[in-house]
């Protein structure tokens, strides 16, 4: 009987992105896997030893005027995407057999990241393909290792974690990603955008998943979820929360404004 726990973790230590998006997608979960602690679970997940990591502010500025600032922004897309793939399944990994996870919804815990996960590696699949067919690779630009951060800062409360990565992160992808599709149409890159719609709408999905959770570990916490999460926010997120928000999109979501106003 295999563990699911350490197939998960096999995901986090593949190096190559596209064989790491086609591990995540090869996975499945039924009542016969076993869910059982891995000894070690790292820090970072694994990456190409050719990637360039660098602070975020020494990211080369994306301009969307020429196919070459369109392409920088699209890299910048894959790199969001590859990072999500590992939150999802550090997510699995790290927390669905620690409290309150593993008392109550373990199973359900790992279908619903698992199917978050298989997405994420879908669209680094279509964002990375797009890049190949007009002449780039994911990594042929520099990346920052900003989001990873927040995963760090995380590590130790599935509440924290929920809170920050689903519900700040994801949610920060709904309210910038229309204005890029809008952009991408006036540039005429219709393939670009239509891309960027499948993940838009899928991601709203994500950060519904994030409510969800969010509001079951805190009703065993017995905390009220609006004012836990702006302390999580205020104790473990480096950034104010900063408008414009997607107010249709992230109440579509579950998230209303009293999370974030």
């Amino acid at each position: 009987m295999s563990n699911f726990i350490q197939e998960c973790l096999a995901v986090l230590q593949e190096p190559d992105p596209a064989l790491k998006a086609k591990l995540a997608l090869s996975l499945e979960y039924d009542c016969d896997h076993e869910l059982v602690p891995v000894a070690t679970i790292p820090d970072k997940p694994a990456r190409p030893k050719h990637i360039k990591d660098v602070q975020p502010g020494k990211v080369s500025k994306r301009k969307w005027g020429s196919e070459k600032g369109r392409l920088a922004l699209l890299h910048a897309v894959a790199h969001i995407e590859l990072n999500a793939i590992d939150l999802a399944f550090d997510m699995i990994v790290r927390f669905s057999c620690t409290e309150p996870i593993s008392a109550n919804w373990n199973r359900e815990f790992c279908k619903d990241w698992l199917l978050i996960g298989q997405e994420e590696a879908k669209h680094f699949g279509l964002i990375s393909n797009l890049l190949t067919k007009r002449g780039m690779q994911y990594g042929d630009l520099a990346v920052h290792g900003g989001m990873w951060d927040a995963a760090i800062n995380t590590k130790d409360r599935v509440d924290a974690r929920l809170a920050i990565a689903p519900l700040v992160l994801e949610a920060r992808g709904l309210d910038v990603t229309p204005p890029m599709i809008k952009k991408m149409k006036q540039a005429g890159d219709i393939e670009a955008a239509n891309i960027l719609e499948i993940i838009y709408e899928e991601e709203i999905g994500h950060v519904a998943m994030g409510v969800k959770w969010f509001e079951r570990v805190c009703s065993v916490l017995k905390v009220e979820p609006t004012e836990h999460f702006k302390f999580m926010v205020s104790e473990r997120f480096t950034a104010p929360l900063k408008p414009p928000f997607n107010i249709e999109a992230r109440s579509k979501a579950g998230m209303q404004s009293e999370f974030y106003s």
